[in-house]
């Protein structure tokens, strides 16, 4: 990615990108092979009946040289591309939850380092309707509800999700490149690009590993000529709860209802329909994803089921000092960079 003139120019490069430049096209939607599916199901006979705690296997513990290529493939697409991919062609309506989970748990090895997504450390999560609701306390996170999900980053450098079960309707995937969200910005209020470069406060949801309830950083961080985001507009609403966070000033208001307004415009964002099989992988620094509300079947075997995992890819980009103390990132901060003095 680059400047076109100086600091405060607009972006340019592969991870610049709209919504409509990509939907007539296919070439971002990959289709797995017959010999990588043959793969899959080899490595699910050969676990049979291995007791072995599943995320306490590494790659090595699934030789899949075809997929890991593939991989290979996917993690200069995530740094050096587009920013994301969709991989398509798994035949999860062929195998048990537990099968889906194995080959999900390969596949992310293959990509990268899993991280923990919560204060537990838990390293794969179920998204699905939990009927949990976020206002009900101060844990509950959107990815256990129904409801829509506005436009933020997951954890990790990378973020993967194999769909298992559709919703009954609803439940359309959007994503939206950073480095278009910040030209975009340049152009409608350059004004405000200052603004989103100072500490926003952002509602931790009692999940962050030294135990804050609120983490700061900016929205936009460049850093050694890389532009990485981290949005999350409903926690960092949620974040003004506390009395000891400072209240959002009048340009940072409008400088986060800008970021929505240009998330949502149909000439920006990218809207597509996951399928069960479907395998969605994005790089949080450089995509904002989201998902609309839907309506679950009444068949608790039949409602949206997808799996999560947050990945340090071995290839990622240096990331700025905040993102050293915020939930999301420290982990492949610390990967990368080790303990700084932040953490003194």
């Amino acid at each position: 990615m680059e400047m076109d003139g100086q600091s405060q120019g607009l972006l340019r490069g592969p991870e610049v990108w709209s919504g409509p430049s990509l939907s007539a096209r296919t070439d971002w939607i990959q289709h797995l092979e017959p010999r990588e599916v043959a793969e899959i199901d080899a490595m699910l006979a050969a676990h049979r009946g291995n007791t072995t705690a599943l995320t306490e296997l590494t790659r090595e513990d699934f030789p899949m040289p075809h997929l890991a290529r593939r991989f290979e493939a996917v993690r200069h697409e995530l740094e050096g591309g587009r920013g994301f991919a969709l991989l398509r062609g798994l035949p999860v309506q062929r195998y048990t939850t537990e099968e889906a989970r194995r080959i999900f748990w390969a596949m992310a090895v293959h990509l990268g380092d899993p991280q923990g997504q919560d204060k537990q450390g838990n390293r794969m999560h179920s998204v699905t309707n939990t009927g949990l609701r976020v206002d009900s306390t101060s844990s509950v996170r959107s990815y256990q509800t129904d409801d829509e999900l506005t436009f933020h980053n997951d954890g990790g450098d990378a973020f993967m999700l194999l769909c298992l079960k559709v919703a009954k309707s609803g439940g359309i995937s959007k994503l939206v490149s950073v480095a278009t969200l910040y030209n975009e910005v340049m152009q409608r209020r350059p004004d405000l690009i200052d603004v989103l470069q100072q500490p926003f406060h952002f509602d931790t949801r009692e999940q962050h590993p030294t135990g804050l309830k609120v983490q700061t950083s900016p929205i936009f961080n460049f850093f050694e000529g890389r532009l990485s985001a981290l949005y999350k507009r409903r926690y960092l609403l949620a974040a003004q709860r506390f009395p000891e966070v400072p209240r959002l000033t009048p340009e940072q208001e409008q400088s986060v209802q800008l970021l929505e307004d240009i998330c949502n415009d149909p000439a920006v964002q990218l809207s597509f329909s996951m399928q069960p099989g479907d395998l969605q992988i994005g790089n949080n620094y450089a995509v904002l994803h989201a998902r609309t509300k839907y309506e679950d079947f009444d068949d608790p075997v039949e409602r949206r089921h997808l799996l999560r995992a947050w990945l340090t890819l071995p290839n990622g980009r240096p990331l700025p000092p905040p993102f050293e103390l915020t939930r999301e990132f420290r982990g492949s901060y610390l990967a990368r960079h080790g303990e700084t003095a932040a953490t003194a």
